[in-house]
């Protein structure tokens, strides 16, 4: 049953490829941090989206890459780096720069939805953490019956979320609203060093569009829809955000943008009055569940892959007569229920625990520059779908640009210092996790890359049952 759902036949388009690419980048929390980033320099914000959306899409040309050269593989980043740098840098990097980092974000965007249902529904004394585990059994429930649902959902709601924020920059950004406008520059630095500080909170503005690769190989024609699905959507969201600083510009006094919470509610409210606030209200429905459908789906696909190349306990392998791997969204969705029924997920320091995630997850994005040049340069004549233009240049500059973005990760001195310690204590960690998975579970020498036939290969149910069975032989031949 499970390998004829393996093979089924890709049903996903180009429009859901975009939506799930928008559908991880727009969250609330980004709503937020462009809030931040637009009040604390004005319009001349956008330069520093303009600068960390161009190293997004030469990331996303660089994933583009890895998956023309070896399609159809759920692990994504862990299997590339597999084949090229071993498993202790894959450990290092989908652990802590994809699992444990978006199961975090993706309970902070259900307590900032919970929040806000909260502070617009005061006619009833409900939990904010009850709307978001509300939501999260939902999501758990929808992602258990297969990828056509998830799809479904994900196009319902990232295409809600396009039109929605479109419309409102286009409003604020024309004058157009019922609201009055305000006066006030237009530009509150221009200074490049300005600018650049802050290119690391806008780099977390448009994180994510790789999300699609994972579920690649239910898309139809993948080696099209892939590489473009994800421009596209880093484009898209470019363009909306672009008219929401201009629209903040025209409606919200930039102190006031800065010291909100939840600026697009206020900025909803300026602009509309009541009926922009239930607006923006219905956007933080469409932002988080698109954001969290996505993390559950994809990072249930990404510990599926890992465990066929034995990273995670075999049991995450396992998937329903849906295809679902219902053992990781189970466990993905769990832990983000226990952390917002906890209340981690409204703890004051979250929003610097998510920055440090995003430093990992920006390491992960340098190590997929890497992989490409280590493959170009072992494998020069093996045949790609689809190459990043330009030779080595592009992956370069997009390696070359994220560092500098990790090194702008905040613009405050003392919180940089706190995030590249609390950095070094998880890698630490991670560290010690991963030398003793691998050297006894997964018996592999840390920094030997592996065979690329054989993490292809992996990708077969049958890989790990032979695998399994020849170390049983084994043991048995020596007692």
């Amino acid at each position: 049953m499970e390998a004829a759902n393996e093979t089924k036949a890709p049903n996903m388009g180009l429009a859901s490829a975009i939506a799930t690419g928008v559908g991880l980048i727009v969250a609330t929390s980004c709503l937020l941090s462009l809030g931040q980033g637009s009040a604390a320099i004005g319009t001349t914000f956008i330069i520093s989206m303009a600068i960390a959306c161009a190293l997004n899409i030469i990331t996303a040309l660089s994933m583009a890459e890895l998956n023309a050269l070896m399609p159809n593989l759920t692990g994504g980043l862990a299997q590339y780096t597999l084949a090229c740098m071993g498993p202790f840098v894959s450990v290092i990097a989908m652990v802590g720069g994809y699992l444990v980092c978006n199961t975090m974000i993706a309970s902070t965007e259900c307590a900032m939805f919970g929040n806000t249902l909260k502070s617009v529904i005061t006619q009833v004394n409900i939990p904010s953490s009850a709307y978001c585990i509300a939501l999260l059994v939902v999501l758990i429930i929808s992602n258990l019956n297969g990828v056509d649902v998830f799809a479904k959902i994900q196009d319902i709601m990232a295409y809600g979320l396009i039109i929605s924020l479109t419309v409102m920059g286009f409003l604020g950004m024309t004058k157009l609203g019922s609201g009055t406008p305000v006066k006030q520059p237009a530009v509150l630095s221009s200074n490049f060093t300005d600018i650049a500080s802050f290119c690391g909170l806008a780099f977390f503005l448009f994180i994510g569009c790789e999300f699609v690769i994972p579920i690649s190989n239910k898309v139809k024609n993948a080696r099209r829809n892939i590489p473009l699905g994800m421009i596209l959507s880093l484009l898209i969201v470019m363009g909306m955000q672009v008219m929401l600083v201009l629209g903040f510009h025209n409606y919200v006094d930039w102190k006031q943008l800065g010291r909100s919470t939840t600026p697009h509610i206020l900025y909803g409210s300026l602009l509309l009055g009541k009926a922009g606030v239930i607006w923006m209200a219905i956007v933080s429905i469409f932002a988080v569940t698109s954001t969290v459908n996505t993390i559950i789906s994809s990072l249930s696909y990404i510990a599926k892959g890992m465990a066929k190349i034995k990273m995670l306990p075999k049991v995450f392998a396992k998937s329903n007569k849906k295809g679902a791997p219902y053992v990781s969204v189970l466990t993905i969705g769990g832990a983000m229920i226990v952390i917002n029924a906890t209340g981690l997920s409204t703890s004051s320091q979250l929003s610097f625990l998510i920055l440090t995630g995003c430093v990992f997850w920006m390491i992960a994005y340098v190590i997929s520059h890497c992989n490409v040049l280590i493959l170009r340069h072992r494998l020069p004549k093996a045949p790609r779908t689809f190459k990043v233009p330009g030779g080595p240049v592009l992956p370069l500059i997009g390696m070359i640009g994220t560092v500098w973005m990790i090194y702008n990760i905040s613009s405050n001195p003392a919180e940089r210092t706190n995030i590249y310690l609390l950095c070094l204590i998880i890698f630490a960690a991670l560290a010690v996790y991963a030398v003793i998975w691998i050297k006894k579970v997964m018996k592999r020498k840390l920094f030997k890359a592996l065979p690329l036939k054989e993490v292809m290969a992996m990708e077969n149910e049958l890989y790990l049952t032979y695998h399994d069975n020849k170390s049983e032989t084994g043991r048995q031949r020596k007692i």
